[in-house]
């Protein structure tokens, strides 16, 4: 029966989890998928949900701001995901990166730096 060693190592500026059952090889637990999920977060699901929501309430013209605040409001409805994570040290991990990219993309919207966010917002407003 082949034990995998346990090395905590840095990938950039990011913690990533080795684990090795024998010497020659080594294969990195990374947080590609999440990181990819959250990156895609706001224009996939976010603004949808947030033109949705605006339509639901008749505001065909919302502010910038109003809708960045939206959009962020239901990016962080994936918290609710995070937390159906199991308890565990790797689990520990990857929440933690994902809440760190969660708030940095978060970050992004509310300053008008996400590209896709502003694009959906003009589409909405001037569609009508």
């Amino acid at each position: 029966m082949e034990v995998a060693a346990h090395i905590s190592v840095y990938y950039g500026n990011f913690p990533v989890t080795v684990l090795s059952p024998d010497c020659l090889k080594i294969f990195a637990l990374d947080y590609f998928e999440i990181d990819r999920l959250i990156e895609d977060l706001p224009k996939l699901y976010s603004c949808s949900c947030a033109s949705s929501w605006f339509k639901v309430e008749s505001q065909f013209k919302p502010t910038r701001d109003e809708f960045r605040i939206k959009v962020v409001e239901f990016m962080n409805h994936f918290e609710f995901t995070l937390s159906t994570f199991p308890n565990s040290t790797e689990s520990e991990k990857l929440k933690k990166r994902a809440r760190e990219m969660l708030q940095k993309e978060a970050t992004l919207v509310l300053k008008g730096d996400n590209k896709e966010v502003e694009k959906r917002y003009n589409y909405f407003v001037n569609s009508r």
